[in-house]
């Protein structure tokens, strides 16, 4: 992938966050790759953690929703895959054509990562401020998207800071980090605020469980959106009331590609009406009869009413045919015409 799919406002680039919405199963990873490629879905993203490199038995849970891990730092290694697995993935996806992404929450993640030869990276909202992380991730000169779901402006300024004097190509999504989401919470304002204070490309990261706020997003222009996705909303995880269904991210695929297609677009509305001028003429209205007349009638007003198509004479004409004298017999079905007529 370049850089420019990065930079460019002008390219969706919808992003299928899975997370562990596969709840540790291989199968189901890449039965999502699958399902995301069918829907057309640019990047497929999933989370790399190392249990003893990013978290201790101290961690509690975000949510208590596990019923098979004690503790978060048991579920973390339920949701390890071996560096052969994950490069399977990768495999999958690129022979789908699909964006690989993948989420470190450590440098050792880092050193997987690169070995598969993913070309961008994704900063969770949580490690905006792990610079070593961020470090490891910028010595690799690839894009970075960071999310910005837990920061201050003044914490924003310090990773642009770090990005910018570094040289590395970013952008920024928001993101509001509570799952789900209320729609009070999503805050689409702070785009725009993200647009005039940074030099980078603005996106939106969702967790309210529905479209409306990346397709609001994308219709004001921001088409880099990354959304949690799962199968079914019946499915187990901690993650999927805050996920929007396959289905769903398929609609959303659909809806950011016609909106770039309509901006590339402008109609000019006089060279519209120019090429519709035969389909004007079809709706337009002519003069017609209201009942059958035979020749030797005077036409009266009361005579006349507007029928389709606009091919005969305006309706707009119609006071020029007012008293004057049919030389032969005229059907209610059919048009009025100049030869009809003294």
């Amino acid at each position: 992938m370049s850089s420019e799919v990065f930079i460019s406002e002008q390219s969706p680039f919808i992003i299928g966050e899975i997370a562990q919405n596969h709840d540790g199963s291989l199968g189901m990873c890449h039965a999502y790759i699958d399902a995301l490629a069918d829907e057309g879905v640019h990047a497929i993203k999933f989370q790399t953690h190392i249990a003893s490199e990013e978290s201790t038995l101290d961690e509690p849970f975000r949510i208590k929703f596990s019923h098979q891990d004690d503790t978060r730092y048991e579920y973390w290694r339920r949701m390890e895959f071996t560096e052969s697995q994950w490069q399977g993935l990768k495999q999958h996806a690129d022979e789908r054509g699909i964006e690989f992404m993948s989420t470190p929450f450590s440098t050792k993640a880092v050193e997987m990562l690169v070995k598969l030869g993913v070309q961008c990276w994704k900063v969770g909202s949580g490690d905006t401020f792990s610079h070593e992380l961020l470090d490891s991730m910028i010595a690799t000169d690839l894009p970075i998207i960071v999310s910005t779901g837990m920061s201050s402006w003044r914490e924003i300024d310090d990773v642009v800071n770090k990005l910018e004097s570094s040289g590395t190509v970013f952008s920024l999504l928001q993101c509001t980090s509570r799952y789900p989401t209320p729609l009070a919470d999503v805050g689409l304002n702070i785009l725009d605020e993200m647009k005039r204070r940074y030099d980078c490309r603005i996106g939106l990261s969702d967790h309210t469980g529905t479209l409306t706020p990346a397709m609001i997003a994308i219709a004001r222009g921001y088409t880099l959106i990354e959304v949690h996705t799962t199968f079914d909303r019946r499915m187990f995880g901690p993650d999927i009331t805050a996920s929007v269904t396959v289905d769903e991210l398929g609609k959303l695929v659909q809806f950011a590609e016609s909106v770039v297609e309509l901006d590339a677009n402008p109609v000019d509305k006089d060279e519209m009406a120019e090429n519709l001028k035969d389909q004007k003429e079809l709706f337009g209205k002519s003069v017609g009869l209201r009942v059958d007349l035979l020749a030797g009638h005077v036409i009266e007003e009361v005579d006349l009413i507007p029928k389709k198509p606009g091919s005969g004479i305006p309706w707009n004409e119609q006071d020029k045919v007012n008293g004057r004298r049919l030389i032969r017999d005229v059907d209610q079905n059919r048009l009025l015409t100049w030869e009809d007529m003294e």
